[in-house]
């Protein structure tokens, strides 16, 4: 007989989350029948965004790169999270991505970091 576990292996229900960094990802199916882990609740306007690094949510719930240049002022797009995973040692291509780099290294510590227990002040 094979050896086992204890306990049977169970996939992780719920939101992904990144391999590096350990922060909960957007997983979105691309045209390309790929798949691409986008920074949650993040829709910069498409046009701080350069075009190789925009994603547009298409009416079916995919994902496609969208590269018009200029785009629609009031277009917003999404961005990958290996731009803002602070995990992972990238090039700081727009102003604001340093500002979202740096909050999502602390996010990552706060979760890493054990629970304090407070003084009891009652």
């Amino acid at each position: 007989m094979g050896d086992y576990q204890d306990e049977p292996t169970r996939l992780r229900a719920g939101q992904p989350h990144c391999p590096y960094c350990g922060l909960p990802v957007d997983r979105a199916a691309t045209l390309e029948h790929d798949w691409v882990l986008l920074e949650p609740d993040m829709t910069p306007p498409a046009h701080v965004v350069p075009a190789q690094h925009r994603w547009i949510v298409l009416s079916d719930g995919r994902v496609t790169v969208y590269g018009v240049c200029p785009p629609d002022p009031a277009q917003r797009c999404r961005i990958e999270h290996r731009l803002a995973c602070a995990a992972q040692p990238l090039p700081d291509l727009w102003p604001w991505l340093t500002t979202l780099r740096t909050e999502n290294a602390r996010q990552a510590r706060r979760r890493a970091e054990p629970a304090q227990d407070w003084p009891d002040a009652g």
